[in-house]
């Protein structure tokens, strides 16, 4: 099964970039958005041969995520146990022999004036995917909004104890790991350095200064079950690559 993940930064301006052509070109069984910035209505999101699953944040022109599905799901959930659904960051699909959680995962801000919050999250999201791989395998993915370790950005010494690059925001990353599940393209590329974010500013992207931020995450048990894990980093639209996943369920 073929699985993408697209932090699309507002997706009805990405619907102008391409977004519809790289949908079908890939083909993906199912295909994750984070960040699409808008309210039922506001664009026509639906395609050919997919089920269409989005949660909206209540405050408009923010944060919110959607899941492009092949097959019907058994189940569905928006949020974590009742939580953090008025900003749409998570969305859970359930099928008869996995899980399949898209996030988008709040970003720490500007002198870590929301870093409380983030924990929060962070600790919320590891009991509720450790509670769900209890059942069966997870495949969790999204923009998780921290880069793991030094191979992970471009400048790390200068970016130590930024949002995305706290000890704290790390900590919480490594826990999740400790977990039972595995960083899908670390494994397959132990030593590659590939990234998934650039700034806006500064012709960054062009430069080649950038983060990985946006991950697929999946129970350990599945490692051997993972055939591809890459980053389209190539493709244009938004100011995340768009991450994939293959893997045998």
């Amino acid at each position: 099964m073929k699985f993408i993940s697209w932090n699309v930064n507002g997706l009805r301006a990405c619907l102008g970039k391409g977004f519809v052509d790289f949908l079908k070109a890939e083909d993906a069984d199912f295909f994750a958005v984070q960040e699409t910035k808008m309210q039922e209505g506001q664009a026509d999101l639906e395609q050919d041969g997919y089920n269409r699953f989005m949660s909206s944040a209540e405050k408009k022109g923010y944060s919110g995520t959607l899941i492009y599905a092949k097959n019907q799901p058994k189940n569905v959930v928006y949020g974590v146990h009742g939580k953090h659904n008025e900003e749409g960051r998570v969305i859970t699909l359930e099928y008869d022999n996995f899980y399949f959680v898209n996030a988008y995962v709040p970003n720490a801000q500007d002198g870590l004036k929301r870093i409380d919050y983030r924990v929060e999250f962070e600790n919320d999201i590891r009991e509720y995917l450790c509670e769900l791989d209890k059942q069966k395998p997870v495949i969790y993915c999204g923009d998780l909004n921290v880069a793991r370790c030094e191979l992970d950005l471009k400048n790390p010494k200068a970016n130590e104890g930024n949002p995305g690059y706290s000890k704290e925001e790390r900590e919480k990353m490594e826990q999740l790991l400790d977990s039972g599940f595995i960083d899908t393209f670390r494994t397959l590329h132990p030593d590659e350095v590939k990234y998934s974010w650039w700034s806006y500013r500064f012709s960054a992207r062009a430069k080649g200064i950038g983060w990985r931020i946006d991950y697929f995450v999946v129970s350990k048990r599945l490692q051997d079950k993972i055939k591809v894990a890459d980053i389209r980093d190539t493709v244009l639209g938004s100011d995340h690559a768009p991450v994939v996943l293959e893997i045998d369920l």
